[in-house]
């Protein structure tokens, strides 16, 4: 089962739904069943929201919330990931890091377990941009937002 991810600054000031929409359907063509996201920023609710609308046709495939490490919100807006998400994780590789490191080693797990990884970089610093950086070293088919 392939999966994908996506990664992007934390605001996006331009209109990309329509692109990521073409994208997550190019990835579901593709074989892509299982999308991940990090859920921390605007881009992350955009690509969700891209994958909720592609399950309206596709309901088999899977929007999986990656989490670096646990949080009291999980507990406490439970309803709400139950609504958006299929699934909560946290990685096992994840649970001895320190927290400062942890959303970047969550981001190279979610490159390491994907084949397709959706990239939205403006400015070449940041954590889209390591994440592109590091998928393209992984040689991980990158798609461009």
């Amino acid at each position: 089962m392939k999966a994908c991810c996506g990664f992007g600054h934390r605001n996006v000031f331009e209109n990309i739904s329509s692109k990521l929409d073409n994208a997550v359907e190019e990835a579901i063509a593709q074989g892509c069943e299982i999308f991940y996201t990090g859920a921390m920023g605007d881009f992350d609710s955009l690509f969700s929201s891209a994958v909720r609308s592609a399950k309206k046709v596709y309901p088999y495939i899977k929007l999986i919330c990656v989490k670096p490490y646990f949080t009291n919100d999980i507990n406490t807006n439970r309803e709400y990931y139950a609504a958006i998400y299929d699934d909560i994780i946290i990685p096992d590789e994840l649970v001895d890091v320190y927290p400062k490191a942890a959303i970047k080693a969550r981001n190279r797990w979610m490159i390491d377990n994907s084949d397709i990884v959706f990239i939205y970089t403006v400015r070449n610093y940041g954590g889209a941009y390591e994440a592109k950086k590091y998928a393209e070293r992984s040689r991980k088919n990158i798609t461009i937002i």
